[in-house]
C-alpha cells in the first residue's frame, strides 16, 4: 500500500481544482491550463508552510545570536565530544533553538514533490491516480508546454510533432532549476550570514552541491516537477529577499545596509547624524525622534 496515497489525493484535487478554474479561460487540454494548474500548486502550498520559513528564520536569528556560547562549549569540552552534544543540546532546549529549522521548508515539501512526480507519472502511463479521472488524464496528456508534454523528461523524450521540444524545455527547465537554486543559497550567504559565523563553510559547501544534486536528479523529473520546483524557487528567492531586506540578522551585511538606510532617511528629514547613533546606542535615553529643524536654520 503507498503510504502518500492520501497525500497524492490532496495534490491531485488541488491540481483539478486549479484546471477547472483556468479552464473558463484556455482550453482544458492546454499547456497553460495545467502549467498553471501546477503553478497555482506551488503558490498554495508555500502560503501554508509560511510559518515553517518564520520558524527558519527564528531559529536562524537565535543561532546568530548564541555562536559565542557555541565557542565557549566547544573549547570547554573539545576532548568530551559526549559531554559538548549533551551541553550544546541543553543550550539548545533553553534557548528555544532548532539546528534543523532551516530544514524545514525542504523537508515538508518533499512527500508534495513525490505525490506530484507519482501524479505526472501516472498521466505517463495513462493510468489516473487520486481524483483524477481517466477523461482528465487524456487532457493532461495532451498538454503541451512549448511543445513538450507536461509527463515528457529528459531521459524519456516521448513522441510529439515536434520530437526536439521536450529535449530543449527539459534542459531550460533543469538549468533555470539549479541556476535558482544557487542564487537562494548565495544570497543568504552573502547577505544574511557574518563573517565569523562558522556555518558559513559548511552553508559554501551546499552553495554547490545542491545545484549539482538537482542537476543530475532533473533528467528523471518530468516538465510538470521542473516546472514546480523551479516555481517554488522563485517565491523562496522573492520571500528570502524581502526578510533579508527588512528584517536582516545582527552582524550581517544586510543589517549594516539596513542601518545605512536608515540613518539616510533620518538625514534627509534633518536629523544629525551624531543624535541619530546616541539615540540607538545609549538604552538609558528617551527613543524620541529629534524636531525636525527650519528650512532657514538647516541652511
Amino acid at each position: 500500500m503507498n503510504p502518500l496515497s492520501w497525500l497524492e489525493t490532496a495534490v491531485s484535487w488541488v491540481l483539478v481544482t486549479f484546471h477547472s478554474g483556468l479552464s473558463l479561460v484556455f482550453k482544458e487540454d492546454s499547456g497553460w491550463a495545467w502549467g498553471l494548474a501546477i503553478v497555482g500548486l506551488v503558490i498554495l502550498i508555500r502560503i501554508l508552510l509560511v510559518p515553517l520559513f518564520v520558524k527558519q528564520i527564528k531559529s536562524q536569528r537565535n543561532l546568530q545570536i548564541i555562536q559565542p556560547q557555541i565557542k565557549e562549549i566547544q573549547k570547554k569540552y573539545a576532548g568530551d565530544r559526549e559531554r559538548q552534544s549533551q551541553e550544546m543540546m541543553k543550550l539548545y532546549k533553553d534557548t528555544g533553538t532548532n539546528p534543523l529549522a532551516s530544514c524545514l521548508p525542504i523537508l515538508a515539501q518533499a512527500p508534495i514533490f513525490f505525490a506530484l512526480f507519482h501524479v505526472l507519472q501516472g498521466i505517463a502511463q495513462s493510468k489516473p491516480y487520486g481524483v483524477m479521472t481517466t477523461a482528465l488524464v487524456e487532457q493532461a496528456r495532451n498538454a503541451k508546454i512549448l511543445g513538450a508534454p507536461i509527463y515528457g523528461t529528459f531521459t524519456h523524450r516521448v513522441d510529439t510533432s515536434d520530437p526536439t521540444a521536450t529535449l530543449y524545455v527539459t534542459v531550460v527547465l533543469i538549468i533555470l532549476m539549479t541556476l535558482t537554486t544557487f542564487l537562494t543559497q548565495r544570497q543568504m550567504i552573502v547577505k544574511n550570514s557574518a563573517p565569523d559565523n562558522p556555518m558559513v563553510q559548511q552553508q559554501k559547501i551546499l552553495l554547490y552541491v545542491f545545484p549539482v544534486i538537482f542537476a543530475i536528479s532533473g533528467i528523471n523529473f518530468p516538465v510538470g516537477v521542473l516546472l514546480y520546483w523551479f516555481t517554488t524557487n522563485l517565491w523562496t528567492m522573492g520571500q528570502q529577499f524581502y526578510v533579508i531586506h527588512n528584517s536582516p540578522q545582527p552582524g550581517t551585511p544586510a543589517h549594516a545596509q539596513l542601518e545605512a538606510r536608515k540613518a539616510a532617511k533620518q538625514a534627509a528629514k534633518g536629523i544629525p547624524a551624531e543624535q541619530i547613533a546616541e539615540v540607538e546606542t545609549d538604552p538609558n535615553l528617551p527613543r524620541k525622534q529629534p524636531k525636525r529643524k527650519p528650512r532657514s536654520k538647516r541652511s
